[in-house]
């Protein structure tokens, strides 16, 4: 008796099991059917699995370690200009749109399932704010401090650090040791961030890694972005959790937790100096934001946590584009020497002595270093990947396909940096692309060049990362004419949100051996 109840009772479960797994497996084809045949989107072109499930998306940016850009652009060659790329999401290519999506006024928005996850915190900071108004409202106390008037007052902080990094690549290259510049201009922009925010400068350029776990957090935490895009409720479970174990059962998430706790960290050091009556050497970010008597005169009060928040963007966002820019221009200047010395005659012939320092005013004025750095732009791509923005009341026309209100749009810098019609060859680094061509090529260029987006919401640091990159690849090339490095083809990279090189292609450089 006691068996048969006990096979009864197996049965049951059994059934109940088959059952369930019946009830899933209908669930999920009548998600199918509904997503291919009957969504608003259903009539988009693009791949029935990315109409079906993120996973699409999922599989290139984990499995295939960060490169659905790349798969977008083949399905961009496949569908055409607009490509359902996930079931609520269309990417665009066409360079008309870029303006549609993200001018000054857009009324589309982040989309929060992608932002939301850069910046999980209750006050995201104003890079993952989704509304435009908090944005507009959150971006004007800071904006000031990024024009190009104060970029040009802080001028003297750049210099100092591209002096050391000079030193340290004479000092690198004279014992015929390589030195790894993409790691090092990375260092640069950290320690120009921090010092003027702050006045804490973290010291990248003087370690001995040249800070290289800044590269890892940020790795990482792109790895834990993606993650968290695809299971949003692990996001909410290891917010109740101890950091401690946050951090051993993801690392990435782990480390970008460190990361904003040693950024509020120093907003709280900025407090308690201000309030000890303790002025900073120089004129900061957060000092001018965090003194009452300044709050007081723009009306606005502004708290720690968003303060916090703010900090650990401008530390996370300053280094890999500025530094990936750099990188991608001194690797094509040293493997090509037709462009090496055009660029080197041209900055030898400005009127200052040799080792003196070269303004940025001066530099910008350089057609080939503008073209150099244009190319270096062009090149890294800035953020690689599509930035989404979700379409408001109404909807939106797009190469005549009409998406309804809440659809997700996008458009990635890859492939409007590659635009063919704008720019030629556009595998090829050309400084003489931007010299001396017609208004009507300008103008397709400028259009298709945005390595800081445009709009209301476009990179706010863009002034200093461009002084950045004249000042330091002006300086290092008027010093140094004799450098190379091992040519590795076309650059590739990871897209983390930042874009990543692999570890085989970093720009270790090293100085030229004399023929015999």
């Amino acid at each position: 008796m006691a068996a048969l109840v006990s096979t009864l009772a197996a049965m049951q479960w059994t059934t109940l099991v088959l059952l369930l797994g019946a009830v899933l497996l209908a669930t999920a084809l009548s998600v199918a059917v509904y997503r291919l045949f009957l969504h608003p989107l259903a009539s988009v072109p693009g791949p029935p699995l990315a109409a079906v499930t993120r996973l699409y998306a999922f599989y290139f940016n984990i499995v295939k370690k960060g490169t659905f850009y790349l798969e977008i652009e083949r399905l961009h060659e496949i569908y055409g200009p607009v490509v359902r790329i996930a079931p609520n999401e269309i990417h665009l290519s066409d360079p008309d749109n870029y303006d549609k999506i993200y001018a000054v006024g857009s009324k589309l928005y982040k989309d929060p399932v992608f932002y939301g996850v850069l910046d999980p915190s209750e006050l995201p900071a104003m890079f993952a704010t989704t509304s435009n108004e908090i944005h507009r409202r959150r971006r004007a106390p800071l904006e000031p401090f990024f024009s190009r008037r104060n970029v040009l007052t802080l001028e003297d902080v750049i210099q100092n650090k591209v002096e050391r990094l000079c030193g340290l690549v004479e000092n690198s290259v004279s014992r015929g040791e390589g030195v790894d510049l993409w790691a090092a201009f990375r260092a640069v922009s950290v320690d120009v961030i921090t010092e003027y925010a702050f006045d804490d400068c973290w010291g990248q350029l003087e370690r001995e890694d040249l800070g290289d776990w800044f590269s890892v957090v940020m790795v990482n935490s792109g790895i834990a972005m993606w993650f968290l895009q695809q299971w949003p409720f692990l996001l909410t479970l290891m917010d109740k959790m101890p950091q401690g174990l946050v951090k051993k059962m993801d690392p990435g998430m782990g480390d970008m937790l460190a990361l904003q706790e040693r950024t509020r960290k120093l907003v709280e050091n900025v407090e308690r100096d201000i309030k000890a009556g303790r002025k900073p050497r120089q004129r900061t970010i957060f000092h001018d934001l965090l003194d009452p008597e300044v709050a007081a005169l723009n009306q606005r009060q502004v708290s720690i946590e968003e303060m916090a928040a703010e900090a650990y963007a401008m530390c996370a966002a300053a280094a890999e584009t500025t530094g990936n820019a750099m990188t991608a221009a001194t690797y094509h200047v040293v493997t090509n020497p037709k462009i090496y010395s055009k660029l080197r005659e041209e900055l030898l012939a400005m009127p200052v002595a040799f080792g003196d320092k070269l303004s940025y005013a001066e530099l910008e004025k350089r057609s080939y270093l503008t073209g150099v750095v244009k190319e270096g732009l062009r090149l890294s791509y800035g953020v690689i990947g599509r930035l989404p923005r979700v379409l408001p009341q109404g909807g939106g026309i797009y190469n005549g396909y009409h998406l309804p209100e809440g659809t997700v749009v996008g458009m990635s810098s890859y492939m409007q940096h590659r635009n063919p019609s704008a720019f030629p060859n556009p595998n090829v680094f050309d400084p003489e692309r931007w010299i001396n061509i017609p208004p009507a090529a300008v103008a397709a260029q400028n259009k298709c060049l945005v390595p800081f987006s445009k709009g209301s919401r476009g990179c706010i640091g863009q002034n200093l990362a461009m002084c950045e990159m004249y000042v330091t690849l002006g300086t290092l090339f008027h010093r140094f004419g004799d450098l190379t490095a091992e040519d590795v083809g076309e650059l590739v990279y990871m897209d983390y949100f930042n874009a990543f090189n692999p570890t085989d292609q970093n720009l270790r450089v090293f100085r030229k051996r004399e023929k015999a």
